[in-house]
């Protein structure tokens, strides 16, 4: 009962997450690690460096069910869209008509567009638990995502998330990382490419107005010594 009601509180959260003016404010200091995973499971990774304004962390292999590229001129409408997706999957329906525990992050990965007013490109995703990571239930619509050993540049930011806090933490975070041997890794492996990728993850139901705690990642090569 306690599973099924955090399931719907996590859906809630994301269709209702538009910030209109619904919630109080955030409130300022966050935890460093999201409560959230004390409750459920989250995917196991190593800090590697916290500075200032970042955490690099290492996550291990794991596997992420995802949606299709959803075009959008808002994340928030985007996640909405995606998580829905992503909901119905974890309540069976699926090729194999299993349910599947709830788990945190959602991730929202966006790839920017050439100006304010144009869309962008977002991919929903839900981490796959560990018992059904050797073998994800196929579902139309959706697809695996396996990842390596994958290092990351993590800020955390507290409240409701809306587009314009997203732009500006994930400025922020690129703005903390220059000059650090991590901006460097990062150039190397995003290339040529100037509207660097990021991915927002959000943690928390909207039943908790406290020490919520989302987070901006950029994801990059390193190579090991």
């Amino acid at each position: 009962m306690a599973a099924s009601m955090f399931k719907l509180s996590v859906f809630l959260s994301l269709l209702s997450n538009l910030n209109l003016g619904l919630w109080p404010e955030a409130q300022k200091s966050v935890a460093t690690f999201p409560p959230s995973c004390n409750s459920i499971e989250c995917p196991s990774y190593d800090s590697i460096e916290v500075g200032n304004g970042y955490e690099v962390r290492r996550y291990n292999s794991s596997e992420w069910i995802s949606t299709a590229p959803i075009q959008d001129i808002s994340l928030v409408a985007a996640t909405r869209t995606g998580f829905l997706q992503l909901f119905d999957y974890i309540q069976g329906k699926n090729k194999y008509g299993e349910k599947i525990e709830m788990t945190a992050p959602v991730l929202s990965e966006v790839q920017p567009s050439d100006g304010p007013f144009c869309e962008s490109s977002f991919v929903v995703s839900f981490y796959v638990p560990k018992k059904n990571q050797a073998k994800p239930p196929p579902a139309e619509g959706l697809h695996v995502q396996k990842w390596t050993s994958t290092y990351v540049a993590v800020r955390q930011f507290s409240g409701f998330v809306s587009d314009y806090d997203v732009g500006v933490e994930a400025a922020a975070l690129q703005s903390s990382l220059a000059d650090t041997v991590w901006s460097a890794a990062i150039e190397k492996s995003h290339g040529a490419d100037h509207t660097t990728i990021y991915t927002v993850a959000q943690y928390n139901s909207p039943f908790e107005f406290d020490h919520r705690v989302n987070e901006i990642w950029i994801s990059f090569d390193l190579e090991e010594k």
